[in-house]
């Protein structure tokens, strides 16, 4: 059986409750379903990563944002940019327990990023359909067997909100 890892991007936060909230809503359903989970936290997403800063996004009819959030962060990994961290003064000390602060390059280089931290060297969903190898990831260092193509088993799933 394929592994599956679904990466997510998260830039919207308390600026767009509804977007966030269908990022973590997403995340939080597919780790319960089985599925490895990546939550990238970027631009007003940085916020989330601040203990409280979840509950301050009311979004109506939704599961509380901060307990769709602890699930993932529970389950799944959770990672703040490290530049959007910066521009924010967010540090280390500042974020919940299981959050980390890692490097995020700016796209398309950030997709890359991902993919490697994950140990994946393909993309489906916002970007090259299942069938065409992203030609940046084509032969992404760190994929599990680092500088080969990409095959059909490396299969990274990536949603952006």
């Amino acid at each position: 059986m394929t592994a599956r890892t679904l990466v997510i991007k998260v830039t919207a936060g308390k600026d767009d409750p509804e977007r966030c909230g269908q990022a973590l809503t997403v995340a939080a359903t597919a780790l319960a379903s089985g599925v490895a989970v990546s939550l990238w936290l970027a631009a007003e997403a940085a916020w989330l990563a601040v203990p409280g800063g979840a509950d301050d996004i009311v979004l109506p009819h939704s599961p509380p944002l901060g307990d769709l959030l602890a699930s993932i962060v529970a389950g799944g990994t959770v990672t703040l940019c490290t530049q959007c961290a910066a521009r924010r003064d967010i540090g280390p000390g500042d974020v919940i327990e299981g959050i980390r602060i890692g490097g995020a390059p700016p796209p398309p280089t950030l997709v890359g990023a991902i993919a490697r931290a994950v140990g994946s060297t393909r993309v489906v969903g916002d970007g090259p359909s299942e069938d065409t190898p992203a030609p940046s990831l084509a032969r992404a260092p760190g994929g599990p067997a680092a500088g080969r193509p990409a095959r059909r088993g490396d299969l990274i799933t990536a949603w952006v909100c």
